[in-house]
């Protein structure tokens, strides 16, 4: 296949239809994808306060405390006292949140799986360096983010 006339508009089209499709393969919990976001946020960071955790993932406090409270009656988060200040709350991912997220990320490895199958062996090996290289440097840009919002 030629790229060489394909352009940036192609490549976001492209990014967007596949984390469409994967995304729409996790149906495990019914969560929308602020619910799915912040479960693995609190998953991956541990413990957050409410505020911390509106920023991080780019919500209203209002909206966040909703959403957590939403997650708490599904069992799937819970909100517990922060030892280090009395007063404040921390929200933190139960087992059954993390058991839901883990059902969805191989409900989602399924579906990139398939997509793959498709492909042709240096298709597969091109879009998984890819994959694996953008990766990389999202994780640098966010590194360096905090490193400057520190």
């Amino acid at each position: 296949m030629d790229t060489s006339s394909q352009g940036p508009d192609d490549l976001i089209i492209a990014v967007e239809q596949m984390i469409r499709y994967v995304r729409h393969s996790a149906r495990t919990g019914g969560l929308s994808t602020a619910a799915s976001s912040t479960l693995a946020r609190l998953s991956r960071e541990g413990p957050q306060r409410l505020t911390e955790l509106a920023r991080a993932e780019g919500v209203s406090q209002p909206n966040m405390t909703q959403l957590v409270t939403r997650l708490e009656r599904a069992g799937l988060a819970r909100r517990t006292a922060d030892a280090s200040d009395g007063r404040g709350v921390l929200v933190a991912v139960t087992p059954a949140g993390l058991e839901v997220l883990a059902r969805r990320r191989a409900e989602r490895a399924v579906a990139l799986r398939q997509l793959m199958e498709d492909m042709t062996g240096p298709e597969q090996q091109a879009t998984t360096t890819a994959l694996l290289a953008l990766a990389r440097v999202i994780r640098n840009r966010q590194d360096t983010s905090e490193e400057d919002r520190a």
